[in-house]
């Protein structure tokens, strides 16, 4: 487990972290952007590493994996934690699980929108805008 002032992030497969989850990707994904539940969760969830944040009460505020091909996945912090350090932690937690098992680079498709956040942790644009479940997304990579 991961500690700073704010949270806590907590490290595990699927099995262990599934409810926490779930509950934040539904809350951001499907209630709050509109993706469809059938595409928000997927097979890929079983063989993936995870990591859940929570806040100083213990509740979980934010999200995401690690494929075992070096995508970064999935991320994604509920309203009240935005703005606090949680994603950048969640991300810099992902990219040492990565670094640490040898992987030479992450990908990642980031929303758009989310791109200089990632710009400003190391990831670089990496083609041309697409759209997945209607909502604009850019490639990004970023090599240790």
């Amino acid at each position: 487990m991961s500690h700073t002032a704010k949270h806590d992030i907590r490290i595990g497969d699927w099995t262990a972290l599934q409810a926490d989850a779930k509950l934040i990707r539904f809350e951001v994904f499907v209630e709050e952007q509109k993706v469809p539940a059938e595409l928000e969760m997927d097979h890929m969830d079983a063989v993936c590493l995870h990591a859940v944040a929570y806040d100083a009460d213990g509740k979980p505020v934010g999200t995401g994996r690690l494929l075992p091909d070096g995508h970064i996945g999935r991320m994604a912090v509920r309203q009240a934690g935005r703005g606090t350090g949680i994603g950048g932690a969640l991300l810099q937690v992902l990219m040492a699980q990565a670094r640490a098992r040898g992987d030479k680079q992450v990908v990642l498709s980031a929303q758009s929108h989310a791109a200089p956040f990632y710009e400003r942790h190391g990831f670089a644009i990496d083609g041309d805008e697409f759209y997945e479940a209607g909502i604009a997304h850019i490639n990004m990579q970023h090599t240790f």
